[in-house]
């Protein structure tokens, strides 16, 4: 693997393929990636080998989206995102600032899938809508775990790897298994929670405190 910083310049430059569209200078995308002009992606971003970016979609400052990974038509994401290695991210999932998006997850968009009509005939873009995930700032999504739309997974949040999510996710929950569900909260860190009293919690990796009520968490004291 070549080094990083100015001797690598050379290296990356042959990555990087010419686009007929506008992007910042410092967005690289390599030269086998399929990214549609009419795609928008922010300075700073990387669009590495074999994936795809289709025709709307929003990429947003510092993002990036690893080798064969899938960026559905007018998907939008946030800044400081990672789409990590042949994850599948269909339209219209929209996902906030600061999103990761772990190995090979499939963020679904058809909650009645069905590849023909009653009838026996194919179907068409006219014979089903499509459903969206929504991800809100700083939520994880661990390895393989595939979220049926529609569903939302709120701020903070993390789902394990492996997880098959079809309920919304509360922020800062930690959901795991099939089907998802919450087995203890998470801190901004991604550590979980220690318990440190009746509703209060605390992240260990950083100390700070977390109020339970009403099932739900904020950042505090109760």
């Amino acid at each position: 693997m070549p080094a990083s910083g100015p001797a690598s310049r050379d290296w990356l430059s042959e990555l990087v393929a010419p686009r007929s569209f506008p992007v910042p200078e410092d967005v690289r995308i390599a030269a086998s990636a399929d990214v549609a002009e009419d795609a928008a992606i922010g300075a700073g971003s990387a669009v590495w080998h074999l994936a795809q970016v289709r025709e709307g979609a929003v990429l947003g400052r510092n993002s990036v989206i690893g080798r064969g990974a899938y960026i559905g038509s007018g998907v939008v994401l946030g800044d400081n995102c990672k789409v990590q290695n042949y994850a599948l991210v269909y339209e219209p999932a929209r996902l906030g600032d600061g999103v990761f998006v772990g190995p090979a997850v499939v963020l679904t968009n058809d909650h009645f899938p069905r590849a023909i009509n009653p009838d026996g005939s194919p179907k068409s873009a006219s014979d089903w809508e499509a459903v969206g995930v929504t991800i809100e700032n700083g939520a994880a999504i661990g390895a393989r775990a595939t979220l049926v739309a529609p569903v939302t997974v709120g701020a903070w949040a993390t789902v394990a790897a492996g997880a098959v999510v079809v309920k919304d996710v509360l922020p800062h929950a930690l959901v795991a298994g099939v089907p998802a569900r919450r087995i203890g909260w998470v801190g901004k860190s991604g550590v979980p929670l220690l318990q440190a009293g009746p509703n209060r919690w605390t992240d260990p990796s950083d100390g700070t405190d977390y109020a339970e009520s009403d099932g739900t968490l904020r950042e505090g004291h109760a």
